[in-house]
């Protein structure tokens, strides 16, 4: 799975607001002490961010040596062994909370998206993320989303149209946001945001890509895979709102192609890991 692009940046600005001018507690150690770490989880997980970890330390000491003991994406048990890392004291210490902050939020973020995407097997539905990130980790946090089995909605403003409740106001319908998108430049996918069944009506005549189920009941969301099966041109269907872990299959069910879950990236939950050092005299 390709590592995004601006991963070397994201790490130099966590190095840079950790070390600053200088680790002052890891010089308390000789220069020429050796050591080495084990980090296991203390609970179930998918692992996600192997790759932040070793540009940390590599960025850090390139003396530093890490061996892992799983894969990016693999499903791991508590108190399981990830990887032993040894090389300069200095640098493990150093190194430690950056690496194991990447190590630990994308693998709560790859885990929560797999909660979610596994309750999807089985049908034609797809689970999406959402602009709803830790700011300056966007492309992180949706990397991790696609190592849990999820899939990314737009990246930012830049790469897709969604017309909203407050876009449609000022463009004066939906109609005329539509055409105001497909009279601009940028070749991408054209999204519409609707309420209710009329407001779908609307996007499909508009000839929009996708329209956005917002806090549609089970009901209507059936009614709207009717309304627009039966379209000359179907749009492809998202639902959003409210989901959650007991609602999605449900949802899906519906027969709507995706299903976008915006806490799988804003309320993520760190996972538990633990950094176990041994020092050479």
């Amino acid at each position: 799975m390709p590592v995004p692009a601006d991963l070397p940046q994201q790490v130099a600005r966590a190095l840079a607001e950790d070390i600053g001018s200088g680790d002052l507690t890891a010089a308390l150690i000789p220069a020429d002490r050796a050591g080495r770490a084990a980090v296991i989880t203390r609970e179930p997980a998918i692992v996600c961010g192997i790759p932040y970890v070793d540009a940390s330390f590599a960025a850090i000491d390139a003396r530093v040596r890490l061996e892992w003991r799983v894969a990016e994406g693999d499903s791991v048990a508590a108190n399981q062994l990830l990887f032993t890392l040894e090389g300069p004291a200095r640098a493990l210490l150093t190194g430690e909370r950056t690496a194991l902050n990447f190590l630990q939020l994308l693998s709560g973020t790859a885990t929560a998206a797999h909660a979610y995407a596994v309750l999807l097997e089985g049908t034609n539905c797809r689970l999406l993320d959402t602009r709803k990130t830790i700011p300056g980790l966007r492309s992180a946090q949706k990397y991790a989303v696609r190592a849990g089995g999820g899939r990314n909605h737009r990246m930012g403003l830049f790469d897709g149209i969604l017309i909203k409740e407050n876009h449609i106001m000022a463009a004066g319908s939906i109609a005329a946001a539509v055409a105001a998108a497909r009279q601009g430049s940028a070749q991408v996918p054209v999204e519409v945001e609707v309420e209710n069944l009329p407001e779908l009506q609307q996007a499909i005549e508009a000839g929009a890509d996708i329209a956005m189920l917002d806090e549609f009941s089970l009901e209507a969301m059936r009614e709207a895979v009717a309304l627009n099966a039966a379209a000359k041109r179907p749009l492809e269907l998202e639902a959003s709102g409210g989901i959650t872990t007991a609602t999605i299959r449900e949802i899906a069910a519906t027969g709507v192609d995706f299903i976008s879950v915006g806490s799988i990236t804003k309320h993520v939950r760190a996972i538990d890991l633990s950094m176990r050092f041994e020092f050479q005299p």
